[in-house]
Formats: C-alpha cells, structure tokens, sequence
C-alpha cells in the first residue's frame, strides 16, 4: 500500500494524503522520500497551482516514527529527509493547503507550519513534545518564529504541552478552525479564492514574502539540522524515544 496518495482535485489542484493511518500518519524514511516526490511531480506541472496536504485515519500526522527513530543507524536520514521535505513544502512554487484533523504532533506540526494556510479541524491537538523525547524542534522553528510571537514560541517548545486547534489559530498557526466534516470544504473555498489570482503574481508574491526574511527558510534549516542531530545522537534522545516505545515516564540524568 503507498504511504502517500495523489489525487486531482479540479485541473489545478492536487491533493497529497500521508496514508499510514495504523500509525496516525508518523513520518518514516520511506513516507517522507514519497510526499518529497509528490510535492516535486505537482511543482513541475505547470498547470498546477494548489496543494492540499492532508491525512488517512484518525490523525493528520503524529511526527516522527519513533519505532523507526530507535535505530541510531537511521538517525541522520531522517533528520536530513525532514529537512528536505519541509524545504520541499515551504519553496515550491504552488500554495500549500494543510487541511488537519485529530493530530499535528511534532513533525506533523511541521509539515502544517510549513504550508501557507492552515484549516483545522475543531478539537485537533497541536504541538511540539520534543523536548520530552530527548530532542530537539529546530527544523520546524523557523516556521513558528514566522508565524508567532516569542513568548508563544517559548511556552510550546519549553513545556512540550499540545494546544487545540482554537488557540493555535489564536497565536497565528492556524488560519481556520472548523468542524472536521467541514475540513475539506473550507479548503477547498481557500483554494478557489487562490485560483482567482493571477498565476505569476501568487508566485512572485510567495517568492517575496520570503526574501523580505533576513535569512531564508533553507538557511534556517541547515542551522537547525545541526542542532537537531545533535539532540538525535545523544543519550537523552536514546532514553527520551525508548521511554515513548514502552510507555513509561523518561529517566533524565544530568
């Protein structure tokens, strides 16, 4: 079964579902590598001009497999392809859609920070534990240092505590919250209102909002990815994701 699905949605639209739903959607080597590529096939199409990213199953995305993560030989293919992959979203040219539902957890949190709108659905929990894993959120701060305010930015990552969907679009992560079987709806009304505009002026307008930046998002990342390494070989990170496979509270030793 593919881990990522591809659908038209209209001639201009293409819907991309992460399809593992017995695992709420958590990210391995194999799913990143195919939802790069889909993004990287809906990019070169010329006519196409929206993406909506969504999830199978109960959850949009529950973050990074964790079961996957224990394997110390697989730490920096991952810790690259999600580097990759939120580059991958954040720059193409097509604006992004994030439509969430159940769970934006960590990674997940990641991929909907990086897309250009957000619709949630009520109730959705949101937020970055890394922290409590022994790791560290670096390749998705550069999206909320975007997107919220400091003190936001502090209280999500320090406490590693999840929100709902209300508040994250209180403090600018969200666009719009509404009931899950209006999920799909609202997106696509976002995307319609997009296709209304002119196909170089969206993109030129994208590509500006960027460069306005005083350091790019794959800049960003590549600081990050440092940091993120780092925390991923260390032996916090081992007793952090040991800890989260067996369901027992971490022993953290100074």
């Amino acid at each position: 079964m593919p881990v990522v699905l591809i659908e038209k949605q209209g001639p201009k639209i293409t819907v991309v579902t992460l399809n593992r739903p017995e695992r709420r959607n958590a990210l391995t080597i194999d799913l990143l590598n195919e939802l790069a590529a889909a993004i990287r096939v809906a990019s070169d199409e010329s006519h196409e001009r929206v993406l909506i990213l969504r999830g199978a199953g109960a959850a949009f995305c529950a973050g990074l497999d964790l079961k996957e993560a224990a394997d110390t030989r697989k730490a920096h293919m991952t810790g690259e392809m999600v580097a990759k992959t939120l580059v991958a979203l954040s720059q193409t040219r097509l604006i992004t859609i994030a439509a969430v539902h159940g769970a934006a957890v960590a990674g997940g949190a990641g991929l909907m920070s990086a897309c250009d709108f957000v619709v949630a659905a009520e109730g959705t929990k949101i937020g970055y534990p890394e922290v409590r894993r022994g790791l560290v959120a670096g390749l998705v701060m550069t999206f909320l240092r975007r997107q919220v305010r400091e003190r936001e930015i502090r209280e999500l990552l320090f406490s590693g505590e999840l929100i709902d969907a209300q508040r994250a679009c209180e403090i600018g992560l969200v666009n719009r919250v509404v009931p899950e079987s209006e999920v799909m709806n609202e997106a696509q009304k976002f995307a319609d209102s997009v296709l209304q505009g002119a196909p170089n002026a969206l993109s030129q307008t994208k590509q500006l909002i960027e460069e306005l930046w005083s350091s790019s998002v794959k800049e960003d990342i590549e600081v990050a990815l440092k940091y993120h390494m780092r925390a991923r070989e260390s032996a916090e990170a081992r007793e952090g994701i040991a800890a989260f496979n067996e369901k027992r509270p971490p022993k953290w030793t100074l």
